[in-house]
């Protein structure tokens, strides 16, 4: 039918951005102005999508100034930047009284080009009408849009150009170095994968809605070539897939699956590289198996216990859902609208923030069984009353210690302190309050050691002290500043506070010609002289001599 919308223009301010026009689809590809203006055309909305079946489109506007005075009017296409041309065709009274041809490979030598939009001036004195004939020939998928604006309101149109899809690559371009620092601090592989999903997004998503043309006045062939990235962000998420989840070793079923789809999606970014225009013709049609099959992979590995996918299926699902409806935009089965036409580009930046959340879930879960580790291997290294090492640590450490000593020929000593009279406390008090002693001992040994000091509970009431860079007479002052601290202490009772004293052995080690055992047997050898000889003091055994290092008294 013939379709023959006029759009009037009655007012003094013109911001035209909802009103009816005409298309014709042009299959040869070929039809001249001449031979379109007698051919019917189809009424439609300023902004509309037609699919991939209409690469050469016609649109015909009628502009009837009724306002009584003169329109100075700039005719605006905000999608030309996605274009391979446009022509634009004037007529006044039936009669072609302006041609414009724009190249979009050749768009920044005219003047009609500005941040991917362009931009035909048009006056139309009061009373006067003209019809314009624009030929959209799209390099895929044919999405079109023209707004008739006054010099403010076009201006006001420029200068607002592609805000929000600036803070949308800007968001994900802080995922990508975020997600960089993550990949040098733990180099997994769905980092990567995940930071390169990141950037075929917003690349896909800065060139889709105008920002590349915008910022860096890009166009033509030679650039749409970049919408391959179209194709490399399902790999990349597919891949990410399967390393997060780990289908190799836990599912292998599905892991099958997205190998499947991956083969087929190498096939088309393949076929890109060498058509990128014919690869996206079907790129609805494989983005929708892409979706249906993600998705139900993901639905069988929540079926199967997996503690990360429900948070993938979040995202995933918002995905789905704006993608689907971007779609069917694409294919020209819904009316254009900002969540039609940018439904790719919300669908990416929503799962890439669940995405960025489930790394860093899966960051505390790995965290969490690390701690976890680290506990147990702190419960089996510690004495549970003391929290002091135990024996088996003790000598797992000990070795180490006295090969760096052999290597920095530096002095170590090694000290056995015993609970005086341990079991007539037991006897008279109980094992609570015995129990207690030893742990006030142990605070004791603590307090008066250095940081570098490896102090351990041997067991019942005898520890051991290993004392790194130290020799005959710092180990002397050690022992004397714990025994004299735990003789001053008290342990109360029910039967009033009492105290207890401790005897230690002191032996000097020479790393390069001794070992940790008969080091140990010598400091046990000095411990029994202090013992023998009244108990409460330390005694060092250094080559075979006992030399008493304090000769205190029992009290």
């Amino acid at each position: 039918m013939q379709a023959a919308p006029r759009v009037t223009l009655d007012g003094q301010d013109v911001s035209l951005t909802d009103f009816r026009m005409g298309y014709y689809i042009d299959h040869s590809r070929s039809l001249s102005h001449a031979e379109i203006r007698s051919l019917d055309f189809v009424e439609t909305g300023n902004r509309t999508t037609l699919g991939t079946s209409a690469r050469v489109t016609w649109f015909k506007l009628t502009l009837d100034n009724t306002s009584g005075q003169k329109q100075a009017l700039f005719v605006h296409l905000p999608h030309a930047y996605h274009l391979q041309s446009i022509g634009i065709y004037e007529e006044r009274n039936g009669t072609l009284a302006h041609r414009a041809i724009l190249d979009m490979d050749h768009a920044n030598d005219s003047d009609l080009m500005y941040r991917g939009t362009a931009v035909y001036p048009l006056d139309l004195a009061a009373g006067e009408s003209a019809t314009l004939y624009l030929r959209s020939h799209s390099f895929s998928h044919q999405w079109f849009a023209v707004d008739v604006l006054d010099e403010k309101a076009s201006r006001r149109a420029l200068i607002g150009l592609n805000t929000d899809i600036a803070l949308m690559v800007g968001m994900m371009l802080a995922l990508v170095f975020y997600n960089g620092l993550l990949y040098f601090a733990s180099s997994k592989k769905e980092n990567i994968f995940y930071s390169f999903y990141l950037i075929s997004g917003l690349v896909w998503i800065a060139l889709s809605y105008g920002l590349i043309a915008s910022a860096f006045g890009a166009y033509g062939s030679a650039v749409f070539k970049l919408n391959i990235s179209l194709i490399s962000m399902p790999i990349f998420l597919t891949l990410f897939m399967m390393a997060i989840f780990e289908t190799a070793r836990y599912y292998r079923t599905e892991h099958r699956i997205l190998q499947g789809l991956l083969a087929v999606l190498i096939g088309f970014f393949i076929w890109g590289l060498f058509d990128i225009s014919a690869a996206l013709k079907p790129a609805s049609t494989l983005a929708a198996v892409m979706m249906l099959v993600t998705y139900s992979v993901s639905f069988s590995l929540f079926r199967k216990g997996n503690p990360l996918v429900k948070y993938f299926l979040v995202g995933h699902t918002f995905f789905v859902v704006f993608n689907g409806i971007a779609v069917l935009f694409y294919k020209g089965l819904i009316e254009p609208s900002y969540v039609s036409s940018h439904g790719v580009g919300i669908g990416i930046m929503l799962e890439a923030l669940a995405l960025a959340f489930i790394i860093s879930y899966r960051i505390k879960i790995l965290e969490d069984i690390r701690a976890s580790q680290d506990e147990l291997k702190k419960q089996a290294a510690t004495d549970p009353l003391t929290r002091l090492y135990n024996r088996r640590f003790f000598f797992s450490e000990a070795d180490y210690i006295l090969e760096l000593a052999k290597k920095d020929d530096t002095p170590v000593s090694v000290m056995v302190i015993d609970i005086d009279h341990f079991k007539q406390v037991n006897d008279t008090h109980g094992h609570g309050v015995g129990d207690q002693v030893i742990v006030g001992v142990a605070q004791a040994l603590k307090r008066h050691s250095r940081s570098r000091d490896l102090v351990a509970r041997f067991g019942g009431e005898e520890f051991v002290m290993l004392l790194p860079e130290t020799g005959m007479e710092e180990a002397k002052g050690c022992a004397e500043r714990i025994r004299a601290a735990v003789e001053a202490a008290r342990t109360p009772t029910a039967g009033g506070d009492i105290h207890c004293t401790i005897s230690i052995g002191i032996a000097v080690i020479a790393p390069r010609s001794e070992t940790m055992e008969p080091a140990l047997n010598r400091a046990d050898q000095a411990l029994y002289e202090a013992k023998r000889s009244g108990r409460n003091r330390a005694c060092v055994n250094q080559a075979d001599n006992f030399e008493d290092a304090a000769a205190h008294q029992p009290g």
